[in-house]
């Protein structure tokens, strides 16, 4: 029995789902790109710090953490790019909840921000 409370997108399994899954995700970082001049300029520093970190003199899992840590960032800033959208989408007026949700949104950012700074720095310096 099929439930009317899912998405009809739902059913599809396998290659059909894996496909639908790339495709929507790469629509995904094409709209943040677009959208998003805070994940558009996180995504060149990504391109300049991780071939970066690939030549720096730290170990295999020094460069892993390091090239992690940018990754993270911009995987904080989609979530966070997508927290805002929704939020807009329910609501374009000023509301404290709202500004709650975009505000812890944009703290995780900073936080994932911070943390490259002191994975870099404890990796190249510590």
């Amino acid at each position: 029995m099929e439930s009317h409370d899912e998405s009809p997108f739902k059913g599809k399994t396998g290659l059909t789902r894996l496909i639908n899954a790339l495709r929507y995700s790469l629509d995904g970082l094409a709209a943040a790109y677009r959208h998003e001049d805070a994940f558009r300029q996180e995504t060149w520093l990504a391109l300049l710090l991780i071939p970066l970190a690939l030549f720096m003199p730290a170990s295999g899992l020094g460069k892993a953490l390091m090239v992690g840590s940018v990754l993270l960032v911009l995987i904080v800033e989609l979530i966070n790019s997508a927290i805002e959208a929704a939020v807009d989408r329910v609501s374009l007026e000023r509301h404290r909840l709202a500004k709650r949700a975009k505000d812890i949104g944009s703290a995780a950012v900073l936080v994932a921000l911070i943390n490259v700074v002191a994975t870099w720095g404890l990796v190249l310096f510590g």
